[in-house]
């Protein structure tokens, strides 16, 4: 017997003819554009800020838990305001550490139909809300100084594969991606250097210096401080 909570699911499968579909798309439209203009607003008036991504399934008490929460306090301490997707887990953790510390706690949350609501440390007037994974994903790169990418699942490398795609197409300028946690990235790092770079080399060996892997919060801060010392500017927009 079907129940109310299978209703939507329905509506989504429901066959839909052209017209349908056209008119949809087209008033779609206006929906990701009012996101975009709510994400610049809210965003471009915070300053200097770090990204922060990892999984939303670890718990309070875990260790990888505990040190995005060590990492956000000492980006925090350092001027930087933090920015995660919002939700539970690593994400929580990030937006705990910025607010224990009186940095701006930033959360671009995405609709889910599961795990996925606003964590309870995100500033009031710094929390945003996204139907589509291109906008926010938008604001992630447009907002940040800095990624440093937890352990996390697909949503985590989607972020981390998305931003060295658009800095090895030029699309936009480097900034540092830190990769935290040597123990639980090694794999995949060892398998792009060996299968992309050396078997097949499908990308070159420059584009792995596009990121680094650290355990530490003093790596990550020393990360950051070298590169925009290099660069000879303060991080801003």
């Amino acid at each position: 017997m079907a129940t109310n909570g299978s209703q939507p699911i329905k509506t989504a499968f429901k066959h839909k003819s052209w017209n349908e579909v056209r008119t949809n798309d087209s008033w779609a439209i206006f929906k990701i554009m009012g996101e975009f203009v709510q994400g610049y607003e809210r965003l471009s008036r915070i300053g200097p800020c770090v990204s922060i991504f990892g999984s939303a399934r670890l718990p309070e008490g875990h260790a990888w838990y505990q040190t995005a929460q060590v990492i956000a306090e000492g980006l925090g301490a350092k001027g930087y305001g933090i920015i995660s997707g919002g939700g539970p887990g690593i994400m929580e953790a990030a937006n705990r550490g910025a607010k224990a510390v009186g940095a701006p706690s930033v959360g671009l949350n995405i609709e889910l139909p599961h795990e996925q609501k606003p964590n309870d440390f995100i500033d009031l007037d710094k929390s945003v809300d996204f139907d589509y994974f291109f906008v926010r994903k938008v604001m992630f790169v447009k907002y940040s100084q800095g990624f440093v990418v937890m352990p996390g699942g697909f949503g985590t490398l989607d972020e981390f594969f998305e931003a060295i795609t658009l800095i090895q197409t030029k699309k936009i300028e480097k900034f540092p991606i830190i990769m935290v946690g040597s123990e639980f990235w090694s794999g995949c790092i060892d398998w792009i250097k060996n299968t992309f770079l050396e078997k097949h080399k499908t990308i070159s060996p420059e584009d792995i210096d596009l990121f680094s892997i650290v355990d530490t919060e003093d790596e990550v801060i020393e990360e950051l401080t070298n590169f925009y010392a290099k660069k000879q500017f303060s991080p801003n927009f």
